[in-house]
């Protein structure tokens, strides 16, 4: 236990209290390869959180990391601004030929900051300057970002701080509000009545996946209709594709379910494919509105990123086969969550998801919290998201061994009821002791 103390001391001693995944996840992670991470003591931990869904291929994919070493022992260039390069260029190439061109979509590529809070704050700049307008249609837990305007749209309280931007008007997500409120019906409602207090958005930003809101999915009706509602009004439709999009709900974009095309749609996360800064906005023609350098940052020609981007584009979506192999793992995922749900029905609320980006939610928060600490006990890294953190978040990797996949399955249903079993436990004593103080 010194040890691990001594190892810790460093980042105890010198980092900022603002740090947080380490406080969940306390080991120090020495390397990782496919769905494993290392530690320090040589432990190894299955991973169902895939860096937040920056690593959607695993980690270090072979095949990606032998083009990064071929690219940096030849010299090829990684500091270039926005310049032309090789590397650019076949990324470019790639993800026309294999992303837009089949699914029939005209887009313009801008290659914005690295992060995915840049993409964002990027889409709503280009917004407004093609609108005119400032106000910005955003919804109930969604999460956008942590820099101005991001952290205006973002709707976490614990998030939300004083530099936030406050033109945004927030709306219920799809099933947000209880019955049958159309939430789209709801917003049309408020931009025909000129005396709503609702100005014309210049933008409506959404997730179809919310992640860290909790796995709260849209529907393709809903998604349509919003669609029709924001071509009616003149509404640029912004969706973020940061987390759900390059293949985490089974299709590369998370939108193509539902038959849409955004006027801008922003990628970052696994689009690299391998965990690298990369971030990338996706603009209809008639919306490429920027003047030359209007929109800028040193790092957002990240030369590396091409490579290992257009690696991942070439090997994983040039056929169907990531795809079917997805939709067969969440057929997986689906049956055992399903099942915990009919075997706990009053610990488990829901389950829900797309792909394999799915949320496990309990009725109680302690008991979210109790789940994934057992299963860090049994080595599987698991994530919690959520308005109180109340769900469990499964998202392996999507090239995940099927046997891996059941592994980390089998480790969460045992968990689940392990967890169930001590509780009981611990409400049968306490409630034990009540009727035995009662009695004297």
């Amino acid at each position: 236990m010194s040890t691990i103390m001594d190892e810790r001391a460093v980042f105890t001693d010198h980092e900022s209290t603002v740090r947080s995944y380490c406080r969940r996840f306390p080991m120090v992670i020495e390397r990782a390869a496919g769905s494993y991470l290392y530690d320090t003591n040589g432990t190894r931990y299955l991973d169902f959180l895939s860096c937040a869904g920056s690593v959607n291929y695993g980690h270090n994919p072979p095949q990606l990391k032998a083009a990064l070493l071929e690219y940096l022992q030849s010299d090829g260039i990684q500091a270039a601004l926005d310049m032309h390069t090789v590397a650019k260029r076949e990324f470019i190439d790639a993800f026309y030929q294999i992303i837009l061109k089949p699914r029939q979509l005209d887009y313009r590529l801008q290659f914005t900051g690295p992060t995915g809070t840049s993409v964002i704050e990027s889409a709503v700049k280009l917004a407004r300057k093609v609108t005119g307008r400032s106000n910005v249609v955003a919804f109930t837990n969604g999460f956008h970002g942590m820099s101005g305007t991001s952290l205006g749209l973002t709707g976490n309280r614990y998030h939300r701080q004083q530099v936030q931007d406050t033109h945004v008007t927030r709306m219920p997500y799809d099933g947000y509000l209880p019955g049958e409120v159309d939430s789209v019906s709801y917003l049309r409602k408020l931009l025909a009545d000129s005396s709503s207090g609702i100005d014309l958005p210049a933008a409506v930003v959404l997730e179809t996946v919310q992640g860290e809101g909790g796995i709260n999915i849209a529907s393709a009706q809903w998604l349509r209709d919003l669609r029709a509602l924001t071509r009616e009004h003149g509404i640029l439709l912004i969706v973020d594709d940061i987390q759900a999009g390059c293949g985490r709900t089974g299709q590369f974009f998370s939108f193509e379910f539902a038959g849409i095309q955004p006027d801008l749609v922003c990628l970052s996360k696994s689009l690299s494919g391998f965990g690298l800064p990369f971030s990338l906005l996706l603009i209809a023609p008639e919306h490429d509105k920027w003047q030359p350098a209007e929109d800028n940052g040193t790092f957002r020609g990240n030369n590396l990123a091409f490579v290992s981007a257009t690696a991942a584009l070439r090997m994983f979506w040039s056929d169907e086969k990531l795809q079917l192999d997805i939709q067969r793992r969440e057929k997986m995922v689906q049956g055992t969550l399903h099942r915990l749900a009919e075997q706990f029905p009053g610990v488990i609320a829901d389950v829900r998801g797309r792909g394999l980006f799915y949320g496990m939610e309990c009725v109680d928060p302690h008991m979210a919290d109790s789940i994934a600490q057992e299963c860090l006990r049994h080595a599987l890294i698991i994530e919690r998201c959520g308005a109180e953190d109340q769900v469990l978040k499964l998202m392996p990797a999507l090239t995940i061994e099927d046997a891996l996949l059941s592994a980390g399955l089998e480790i969460v249903a045992n968990a689940v009821a392990t967890c169930v079993k001590q509780a009981r436990a611990l409400a049968d004593a306490q409630c034990h002791e009540a009727e035995t103080f009662a009695a004297t």
